[in-house]
C-alpha cells in the first residue's frame, strides 16, 4: 500500500536496492504514548511516521475509565508517580483543554475503610503538592446528592475527565501540521537490521495482506501490551505483563465529580462522569494475552456489588455496556503482577541489547503520556543529534476557534451542539465543516441525535485517509456512543458512507454488520432490564426490518 500523505518520501531500502517508503523515525503503536511521540518529534523537525496495527487507540488508551489523575491515587504508595500526575494534569488542562472536562474529584472514606490510611494519604498529598481540601459530608451531599449517607470524610482534589479518543486525534492533527505521518491498519511484522543497526521495518496491510518494507534510521516501540511481541521481532526479551481491567458504562451521570474511595487501590473504587454517562472501574487480574478483553458477567456482578457502597441505588441505573482493557505492566521482576507491579514507565534503549537504533517505552499511565513522549523523544533526538527542545507542554493541541467562527457555527449547529462540535473538531476542521453546512443546508441535518453529530461532520471524518470503516468514523466523532448506542444512527451513517463514493463504503450490508458488531461488544454480560429492551429494539430494526443477516431469502414467500 503506497502512502499518499503529504510529506512522505521514497528512497532505496538500505542494502537491498528496493524502492520503499522512508522515514527517519518509525513509531510503532497508535495509543496515547505513540501519538505523543509522533507529535513531539514532528514539532522538533524530525521526519516521523507512526504505524498502528488497527485504528488509533485500539488498545489500552481507549479501554480505561478516562480519568486525568490528580495523583491522589498514588500519593501513599508511589510519591514520584503522584508528583508526575499532578504536574501533567496541570499541563494537559492547558494544552488539551478541548479534551478535558474539569470536573474535580472527591476522595471519600466509608466506615469500612481504614482511618489510619486516611492520615497517610493526607500527608502523602501534602508532600507531593496535590491540593486535598477537606469538606464536611453535608457539603459533599449538597454537591453530590446521590452519594451514600455513610460517608465519614471527604476531600476535594483536582481530578478531571479526559476523552482518550479526542486526545489521540488532536495529537495527530497537531503532528500533521509539522509533517508527521500516520498509517493505520499497518501491522509491523519485522524489525530489519544490518550489522546490528536498525535499517527499517516490514509491515503487513490488515485488509489486503500485502507486505512491504519501510526504511528508517530509528524505531520506537510504544506498543503498550504488545511491546514484548515487538521487541521479540528483534530477538530481544522485554517483560510486559498485560493485566486485565474491566469497566462498566452507565447511561446516566451519577455525579458531577469523579468519586474515588479513600483506601489503598482496589477494584471498583472510581466513578468517572463523561458527558452524559458514568464509567465505573476497574478490576485487576492477569491477562492471557494483550487481546484478552472480553468482560464476564461475574466481573460485572462483582463490580456492581462493590460500587453500591458508594452509590446505594446503583442497581437502578441502566448499564450501557461492559468493556475490558489490558494494562501494559512492565517489571524487571517477572514475578510482579497486578496492583503489585509498578505503574511507572521505563525507557529501554536496545543498544544495550546489541541492536542500535531501537528503543521501547513500557508501563506508565494515560495521565503521563506527554511526559513519557518527551523523555523518549529526548533519547531519539540525542542519537540523531537533533538539538530542538520539546515544546509539547507549551503549545495547545488545537487552536481555539475565533469568536467570529463560533458565532457563525451557531447558525448551523443545534442549540447545544456548537461548543461540543468546536471541542471535537478544533478551529481548522470546524471551519471546513461550517463552510460545508453553509454551502449545502442538507449537511446541517443530524445523523446522531444523542451526540449532536451532523452530516457534514460525519462526511469529513469518513473522508480522512485513516477511515476504513464506520467504526473508524465513530471513534473520530462519537457517532453511536450516546444513549441509543447506534440503534438509529447506524443506518443513517451507512447511507452517508455509500453516498460519498468511498472505496470502503460501497458494501452497505457489510458496513451495517461491522458497525453493529462493534456496538454489540460488551453487551452480552449486562443483558437485563432496559439494556435487554434496547438490544431487542436494535435487533428488531436491523435483523427484522433490514434483514442484514439474510435470514429472510424472499419476503414474498
Amino acid at each position: 500500500m503506497e502512502c499518499k500523505t503529504k510529506g512522505s518520501s521514497v528512497t532505496s531500502f538500505q542494502g537491498r536496492g528496493n524502492s520503499v517508503e522512508k522515514a527517519t523515525v518509525v513509531v510503532i503503536g497508535g495509543g496515547a504514548t505513540g501519538v505523543g511521540i509522533l507529535r513531539d518529534l514532528a514539532m522538533r523537525g524530525v521526519d516521523v511516521l507512526l504505524l498502528e496495527q488497527r485504528d488509533l487507540v485500539y488498545g489500552s488508551s481507549s479501554r480505561y475509565h478516562g480519568l486525568l489523575h490528580s495523583g491522589g491515587r498514588y500519593a501513599v504508595k508511589d510519591a514520584a508517580a503522584g508528583k508526575e500526575c499532578i504536574e501533567e494534569n496541570t499541563i494537559l488542562r492547558k494544552i488539551g483543554k478541548h479534551c478535558v472536562e474539569a470536573t474535580e474529584g472527591f476522595f471519600i472514606r466509608l466506615p469500612e475503610d481504614d482511618k489510619a490510611f486516611e492520615e497517610k494519604w493526607v500527608e502523602g498529598c501534602r508532600k507531593v503538592g496535590i491540593p486535598a481540601i477537606p469538606i464536611s459530608p453535608e457539603e459533599a451531599w449538597r454537591l453530590e446528592p446521590n452519594l451514600t449517607r455513610r460517608i465519614q470524610s471527604v476531600y476535594r482534589v483536582p481530578d478531571a475527565a479526559i476523552d482518550g479518543f479526542r486526545m489521540a486525534w488532536q495529537n495527530v492533527a497537531s503532528a500533521r501540521r509539522y509533517g508527521g505521518r500516520v498509517r493505520t491498519y499497518t501491522e509491523v511484522i519485522g524489525i530489519e537490521q544490518s550489522n546490528n543497526q536498525v535499517v527499517g521495518v516490514t509491515v503487513r496491510n490488515f485488509f489486503t495482506g500485502e507486505v512491504e518494507k519501510i526504511a528508517c534510521d530509528f524505531v520506537v516501540s510504544a506498543a503498550g501490551s504488545w511491546a514484548g511481541e515487538i521487541a521479540g521481532l528483534a530477538g530481544i526479551k522485554v517483560h510486559v505483563q498485560p493485566d486485565r481491567g474491566t469497566l462498566l458504562a452507565f447511561n446516566h451521570r451519577l455525579s458531577s465529580r469523579i468519586i474515588n474511595r479513600l483506601r489503598p487501590a482496589s477494584d471498583g473504587d472510581i466513578f468517572v462522569p463523561h458527558g452524559s454517562i458514568t464509567i465505573l472501574g476497574t478490576t485487576s487480574s492477569p491477562a492471557e494475552s494483550p487481546e484478552d478483553n472480553l468482560p464476564s458477567t461475574q466481573e460485572v456482578l462483582a463490580m456492581m456489588k462493590i460500587g453500591e457502597a458508594t452509590f446505594e441505588n446503583l442497581g437502578q441505573y441502566r448499564l450501557l455496556r461492559a468493556f475490558t482493557g489490558t494494562r501494559p505492566l512492565y517489571s524487571a521482576d517477572p514475578s510482579a503482577k497486578g496492583r503489585g507491579a509498578s505503574r511507572n514507565f521505563v525507557i529501554l534503549d536496545h543498544e544495550k541489547d546489541n541492536v542500535k537504533g531501537f528503543a521501547s517505552i513500557v508501563g506508565g499511565k494515560f495521565t503521563t503520556y506527554r511526559l513519557m513522549a518527551e523523555k523518549m523523544s529526548d533519547l531519539v533526538c540525542r542519537q540523531l543529534k537533533v538539538t530542538a527542545p520539546c515544546r509539547t507542554a507549551e503549545e495547545p493541541l488545537v487552536e481555539d476557534p475565533s469568536p467570529g467562527l463560533l458565532e457563525k457555527a451557531r447558525h448551523y449547529f443545534p442549540a447545544y451542539g456548537t461548543e461540543l462540535a468546536a471541542s471535537r473538531l478544533g478551529a481548522e476542521r470546524l471551519e471546513k465543516v461550517v463552510q460545508s453546512m453553509e454551502q449545502d443546508p442538507e449537511k446541517r441535518q443530524l445523523v446522531c441525535e444523542c451526540e449532536n453529530i451532523t452530516l457534514a461532520e460525519v462526511e469529513a471524518a469518513a473522508q480522512d485517509s485513516t477511515s476504513h470503516c464506520l467504526s473508524d468514523v465513530r471513534r473520530k466523532t462519537r457517532l453511536g456512543m450516546g444513549t441509543c448506542q447506534g440503534a438509529f444512527c447506524t443506518f443513517r451513517s451507512v447511507g452517508v458512507a455509500d453516498s460519498q463514493n468511498l472505496t470502503w463504503g460501497q458494501d452497505t450490508n457489510k458496513l451495517l454488520q461491522e458497525f453493529l458488531q462493534g456496538r454489540w461488544n460488551g453487551i452480552r454480560p449486562i443483558l437485563w432490564g432496559n439494556t435487554l429492551r434496547e438490544a431487542e429494539l436494535t435487533r428488531g430494526i436491523y435483523a427484522g426490518m433490514l434483514n442484514i443477516n439474510g435470514v429472510i431469502d424472499n419476503e414474498g414467500k
